[in-house]
């Protein structure tokens, strides 16, 4: 049945169905990181952006509070292609076949940015910013005892948001090639879209202008790179709408 002749009751059954699965691979993915998290906690502490640092725990329940936060974390990034693999599937009915074919390609893609997107912020961005608050304490000859609980906290308020801002440029192109958005629009909010990325890369950088800069720069440049993007995704998506046009026209002759 096409999702255009669906009725809302149906729509709403088949949103279940899909959730349904998202949950029980959430579970799953639950269960498999109960083996992985330990190991990569460990690792994480032992890497080079903490060797220097001394983890303490500075309640009971904090080794334990990392731990399961960790678990959570394992299980989304496990379950993502399957949550992206739903989402296409509860809208594929509603598109055309070849725009089935194009976003359903857009899946593995989203995952590569979301893992290119952690990768920079822990390999790149992380490490100089735990350098300069270990700067700034020993100009201000503060001794600093850092908590696990605070140190994971703290890594993964500045690597999960990279993860899902490095999605923009296939967001912005699935948007572009269902019609919801244009590169003409893209362009001309462009001056609004990069104040709010420099408040985002405010909000998740320290106040010095080095890491500001590390984080503002590739925003910017990921957004550009989405208009370009949004280009190819809306010459195609015309030139599919004038075959599409072509072929009703031939089938009515």
């Amino acid at each position: 049945m096409n999702q255009r002749d669906m009725t809302i009751f149906e729509h709403i059954g088949e949103l279940r169905k899909r959730l349904i699965i998202v949950v029980v691979f959430f579970f799953v993915a639950i269960v498999a990181s109960f083996f992985i998290s330990q190991p990569l906690i460990r690792f994480l502490q032992h890497a080079d952006e903490a060797s220097q640092l001394t983890m303490n725990a500075f309640r009971i329940t904090d080794p334990f509070k990392v731990y399961m936060e960790m678990i959570f974390f394992l299980a989304v990034i496990l379950t993502s292609p399957v949550i992206l693999y739903q989402l296409w599937a509860f809208i594929s009915p509603g598109l055309y076949e070849r725009e089935r074919k194009v976003t359903l390609s857009y899946i593995p893609f989203s995952v590569i940015l979301f893992l290119g997107g952690l990768a920079f912020s822990y390999f790149i961005l992380f490490p100089n910013i735990i350098k300069f608050m270990m700067n700034l304490s020993g100009d201000m000859e503060i001794q600093q005892v850092i908590g696990i609980n605070e140190y994971f906290q703290f890594l993964f308020q500045i690597t999960v948001p990279f993860g899902f801002l490095f999605q923009l440029p296939v967001v912005m192109l699935f948007l572009t090639r269902l019609g919801i958005v244009t590169p003409m629009f893209l362009g001309k909010i462009r001056k609004y879209a990069y104040f709010v990325l420099l408040v985002i890369a405010a909000i998740i950088t320290p106040p010095d202008i080095v890491s500001h800069m590390m984080v503002t720069v590739p925003l910017l440049i990921l957004y550009e790179i989405s208009i370009a993007i949004a280009r190819i995704g809306y010459r195609k998506s015309l030139e599919a709408e004038k075959l599409l046009e072509q072929e009703e026209s031939s089938e009515e002759e």
